[in-house]
């Protein structure tokens, strides 16, 4: 895998067994529209999002941002990867003395339950080791989303606690790259 310095974005795409992991394209917006209106997408998120106003407000390229990954299977969009920061500054809760990038991920439902997630995951993890050695990343899902939370077990994350947000119980974990001292 070739890696870019720690900022530069974007990375060339990333191809592992099934999918590859690219900057986003004019081409993703139906499907990035599709993901965040989805009810099924919304159910730990926050909702889904009106799709009349997904429309009206998502930009030409959506995610043209460092961390930002789409995941392709066979030329098609299913889903996609961030990794952002992590911060005091972040709305919801914080943790900046763990790590300061925290690892999303949302899949469109035709690809769930096949590992997609969890090859992605990873891809993007040890990009982000290579891009950035030694810095830990964190993840929260809520405590009821048992899918998310046996991914985060797979990728390595070990819970650091749990808490109240958004009215329900949150879980918060920490991931350390390979060779980083706990």
């Amino acid at each position: 895998m070739t890696v870019s310095g720690p900022d530069t974005w974007p990375p060339a795409p990333i191809h592992t067994k099934r999918l590859v992991l690219r900057e986003s394209q004019a081409r993703d917006r139906p499907a990035i529209i599709d993901l965040f209106a989805s009810e099924e997408v919304g159910t730990y998120v926050g909702g889904a999002q009106p799709r009349e106003e997904l429309e009206r407000t998502a930009a030409a390229i959506p995610g043209r941002r460092f961390g930002f990954f789409t995941v392709e299977l066979d030329t098609a969009m299913i889903g996609l990867i961030t990794l952002d920061p992590h911060s005091a500054a972040h709305p919801g809760h914080s943790r900046p003395d763990l790590a300061r990038t925290e690892l999303g991920y949302m899949f469109l439902p035709h690809a769930w339950g096949h590992g997609y997630a969890a090859e992605a995951c990873t891809a993007a993890l040890d990009w982000f080791a290579a891009a950035r050695p030694g810095e830990p990343v964190v993840l929260t899902t809520q405590v009821a989303n048992e899918s998310a939370r046996r991914l985060a077990a797979k990728l390595g994350f070990g819970e650091v606690e749990r808490y109240h947000e958004h009215g329900a119980e949150q879980w918060f974990g920490l991931w350390q790259p390979p060779g980083a001292s706990r």
